[in-house]
């Protein structure tokens, strides 16, 4: 059974998407939804431990061997990433029976069951497989799930949102199936493995860098790297609140993860920092990503549109990481991966539960809410201070972790400016906290009652992490770090 968890990571949620139609009952139906979801957790928890222990481990599909067959590839990074994406999944759905009553009509429910299994079975496939074309199948798969659940939004500008985020997200997997063209037409494998090997061979060729550029591009896209973010936004505002909660968590960890693969793992570090001025690029880009989308933050006076632009600045703070192109530069990308679904994961979950009670996420809406939902307003408190960095939340790790990286680069310019780029997010965490705690609710509004436990208990469930892996680092520190080392072939 062991031998088969590779697969089994990816087929879990895939054969439960599909067999949620059987079960007639919501209820039933998020149990089981659950159940896939906590056994896809509980799967790359097992091989994360494996891999730390003994090494990268190769599954092969059919009995053919790769090249020639499919291959799941499991390494330090991917097990990494993949105890992200299912446990943050399995936390979400905790509250997700209680969060969709008052947001999808029920008999769409099942409907957001398979979509959202399938949209786990997708990001799951991408980081597990050894294979380049599977990575655009399964992106796919995970892409027109997340349109879809966008969709469902009771907004009508849901389904603007979802064509939106549609068009980009098309333009992007184009981009990244090109690229996968290209290597093919000059190597003839898919094998990632293998098309490491062969590259070097063909590197210096144009059709290789065009290749490389169009998969940039289209990675970045689905990054929402800023500029190419406008998607993410209105994805993120209009979307049911508990997709939101999902998508902020995961789905930008699985296109870095993307973009440290095939640059680090396919195209090696030489080719990847020598064909194109990336270092510089990245570190621009993620820069001004930091900076803009912080600024347009403050203004905001929609939550959801405060934290998705948020989200946007936190993506350039692992670019910056990325573009120092060195093992301590890519730690701290990994750990912010890490730490970011942490805190965004507990910001989107405190905000499914002002939704349920609330029912509206506009700032001036959260007048009085200090007192009358304390427990879940001290979650956006406790989710903000890590979004600032905090000391004793996650925030404060991993920017700790990209501080030291730059000085130890020499570049101490570097180091001011990811600390001036967390004063901003002083200001608009300080514009919700100071309207939910200093203001008087509106007159004529009706009292607000706590939410349930069923949406407390995953939040708090996230808080607490916020604050455990901000003060005991070992577990996350060592696996970032351990796996930046061995993409730098750093023997260990």
């Amino acid at each position: 059974m062991l031998v088969h968890l590779p697969i089994l990571q990816v087929i879990v949620p895939l054969i439960a998407a599909p067999a949620c139609l059987i079960l007639r009952r919501p209820k039933l139906v998020w149990l089981f939804a659950l159940l896939a979801s906590s056994l896809a957790f509980i799967i790359s928890m097992l091989l994360l431990q494996q891999v730390m222990a003994t090494g990268t481990i190769s599954y092969e599909l059919g009995g053919w061997s790769p090249p020639w067959g499919i291959e799941y590839r499991i390494d330090k990074l991917n097990a990494f990433i993949a105890l992200i994406i299912s446990g943050i999944s399995t936390v979400v759905l905790l509250a997700a029976q209680t969060s969709i009553e008052k947001e999808i009509p029920k008999d769409k429910q099942t409907l957001f069951y398979i979509l959202y299994l399938l949209s786990l079975t997708g990001m799951l496939g991408i980081v597990t497989t050894g294979d380049a074309f599977n990575v655009f199948v399964f992106l796919e798969i995970s892409s027109l799930s997340a349109y879809s659940l966008i969709a469902l939004g009771k907004d009508r500008r849901a389904l603007w949102a979802s064509f939106q985020y549609l068009i980009m997200g098309t333009i992007g997997a184009t981009f990244i199936l090109i690229g996968i063209g290209l290597m093919y037409q000059m190597t003839g494998t898919l094998n990632m493995a293998d098309l490491a090997e062969r590259l070097p061979a063909v590197a210096e060729t144009r059709t290789i860098t065009t290749a490389y550029v169009f998969f940039i591009v289209g990675v970045c896209l689905k990054l929402a790297l800023f500029p190419l973010h406008f998607w993410l936004p209105n994805a993120y505002a209009y979307a049911p609140s508990i997709v939101t909660a999902f998508f902020a968590a995961t789905s930008t960890k699985v296109a870095a993860y993307l973009l440290i693969r095939f640059t680090f793992s396919i195209f090696g570090i030489s080719f990847s920092f020598t064909a194109l001025p990336i270092e510089t690029m990245f570190l621009v880009m993620g820069l001004l990503g930091i900076f803009i989308a912080s600024t347009v933050a403050i203004y905001q006076d929609n939550i959801k549109h405060v934290f998705a632009y948020s989200s946007v600045a936190q993506v350039g703070y692992m670019i910056v990481g990325f573009s120092l192109s060195t093992p301590a530069g890519l730690t701290a990308m990994l750990l912010h991966m890490f730490n970011h679904a942490l805190m965004k994961g507990a910001l989107f979950m405190a905000l499914v539960a002002i939704m349920y009670r609330v029912g509206s996420s506009k700032i001036t809406d959260l007048q009085g809410l200090g007192r009358q939902m304390p427990l879940t307003m001290a979650a956006i408190v406790v989710g903000g201070l890590s979004l600032i960095g905090v000391p004793l939340t996650v925030g404060f790790v991993s920017k700790w972790y990209l501080v030291v990286a730059a000085i130890e680069k020499g570049w101490w310019w570097l180091a001011g400016l990811v600390l001036l780029g967390s004063l901003l997010a002083v200001i608009y965490v300080w514009r919700i906290v100071e309207t939910a705690y200093f203001k008087a609710p509106v007159l004529g509004q009706q009292p607000v009652k706590e939410a349930p436990m069923a949406i407390l208990v995953p939040v708090w469930l996230l808080v607490s992490a916020n604050v455990y892996f901000g003060i005991d680092t070992r577990l996350s520190v060592e696996i970032a770090a351990s796996a930046a080392k061995s993409l730098f072939g750093v023997v260990q």
